[in-house]
């Protein structure tokens, strides 16, 4: 089964003018949640423009001749296996058009059910029976608001769903909130993405978080239509904070940027360390890095450099593929750290291979010694909403504790944020369940117990 983890992006004209050029910044701004594909569809006119690859290549200028004066876009990111061209969203059936992001758990289930209702699916992306749900229950009847209620009724998993129907755009987000959604406004349109980088790209407004199981329907004179359908105790992905949204993105009403700051504050608090020099590993701990040094009144410097055209190595299909890529996409710089006593300030550490292929690479430019820092607490248990850990076997800090895993990765110490100040940063409200073993629901729960 397919899992997302991507990025959605919509936009609607208060003055009836194209959106094709919003639509693709925005994508374009997004390109950070997904490398491997790329769709754009437009209504007011029709217009689809999807394939494999980056944005620049999928969708590229020839489609700022569009007129459709709203659409949504998405971006998506390899997982196990293979992307087929016929999986790339936005998704299209009948008047109604979705795009979507996280992951759809009881995929198989609901599946199973629309096909016994006649409905035929063309690929295997795992929205695709919640737009045939929706669907059914406006044909019955429902209208798009009872219709969107069902899905969020039926649903396990995390969606934030950006849609067209009948020349309305409109969004909504899981009872959960587990996976981000925001929405934004100027004279000229109102625009939904999954982090507010969308607006930024677009000079729009930043003007708000989507709450969970909220529905919002905007018409093509900017009048929106706001109602909370189902809501469930709020628990927020706290990985989007840790690794995967861009550091200047407001998420849920919070800055990113000032999350990791305190991550990287309190990382020090816990566990203070003298040494030469603080490090990150690009991008994603960069800022708590920093904030680290700060504190801990130790040189920041950048002693490994980041080649830009290699793509995030923890979204990539194989293990065989990421260490790759961490030989090609990070080197040490040997001025910096030779005869140094380095600390090294990392987000996460998953299946602990790339990292260790890191250290390697430090130690080998003449590093005396290597302390590790991780401002997340270890990563003990599977994903079953859009991250793509879907076994306990992979994690090494599953099987193994944090003594085992500092020898063998070869550092003089290692330290992981703990649970309490993460929360501290971030919220009480955030999802970890690959952090405790205990999920939202009792069906997620049983897959968990289930899982290898």
């Amino acid at each position: 089964m397919m899992k997302e983890w991507c990025g959605v992006v919509g936009a609607i004209s208060k003055k009836n003018r194209p959106v094709a050029r919003e639509i693709y910044k925005g994508m374009v701004g997004l390109q950070h949640r997904g490398q491997d594909a790329a769709g754009m569809i437009l209504s007011s006119p029709f217009y689809e423009k999807k394939g494999l690859g980056l944005v620049s290549e999928v969708i590229n200028e020839d489609c700022f001749t569009a007129k459709g004066c709203l659409g949504v876009g998405h971006t998506r990111y390899p997982t196990t296996g293979s992307c087929l061209e016929v999986d790339v969203q936005p998704i299209k059936a009948g008047q109604i058009t979705i795009a979507h992001n996280g992951h759809i758990a009881n995929y198989k289930e609901l599946k199973e059910k629309m096909e016994k209702k006649g409905y035929q699916f063309q690929g295997g992306v795992d929205n695709e029976p919640l737009l045939y749900m929706l669907i059914e229950e406006i044909k019955n009847g429902g209208g798009l608001k009872n219709a969107v209620k069902k899905v969020m009724e039926e649903t396990e998993g995390s969606y934030s769903i950006v849609g067209i129907y009948e020349d309305r755009l409109f969004a909504f987000r899981d009872p959960w909130g587990i996976r981000p959604l925001v929405m934004g406004e100027n004279k000229e349109m109102v625009m939904f993405g999954s982090e507010s980088i969308v607006f930024d790209m677009n000079d729009v407004d930043y003007v708000r978080s989507i709450k969970p199981g909220e529905l919002i329907i905007v018409d093509k004179q900017g009048k929106r239509k706001e109602e909370i359908l189902l809501q469930k105790k709020t628990k927020n992905c706290m990985f989007e904070y840790v690794y995967f949204s861009r550091p200047e993105s407001r998420i849920n009403d919070k800055s990113v940027y000032l999350v990791r700051q305190r991550l990287g504050s309190y990382l020090y608090d816990e566990k203070p360390t003298e040494a030469d020099l603080v490090i990150c590993v690009p991008d994603s701990s960069r800022i708590s890095a920093i904030a680290y040094a700060k504190k801990a009144g130790i040189p920041y410097v950048e002693g490994l450099i980041k080649n830009r055209y290699v793509a995030r190595t923890f979204i990539m299909p194989s293990q065989e593929k990421r260490v790759e890529a961490v030989k090609m996409k990070l080197t040490p710089v040997r001025e910096v750290l030779k005869g140094k006593d380095v600390i090294i300030v990392d987000d996460s550490i998953v299946r602990g291979t790339t990292m260790k292929e890191i250290i390697r690479k430090v130690k080998k430019t003449g590093a005396k010694k290597v302390h590790l820092r991780i401002h997340s607490p270890p990563i003990k248990g599977p994903c079953f909403y859009g991250v793509d850990i879907p076994t306990k076997k992979e994690l090494v800090a599953n099987k193994t504790g944090a003594e085992e895993i500092k020898k063998m990765l070869g550092v003089d110490s290692l330290h992981y944020l703990s649970l309490e100040s993460l929360k501290r940063a971030i919220g009480n409200n955030i999802c970890i369940g690959c952090l405790t073993g205990e999920y939202q629901t009792e069906y997620i729960q049983k897959l968990a117990d289930e899982a290898e």
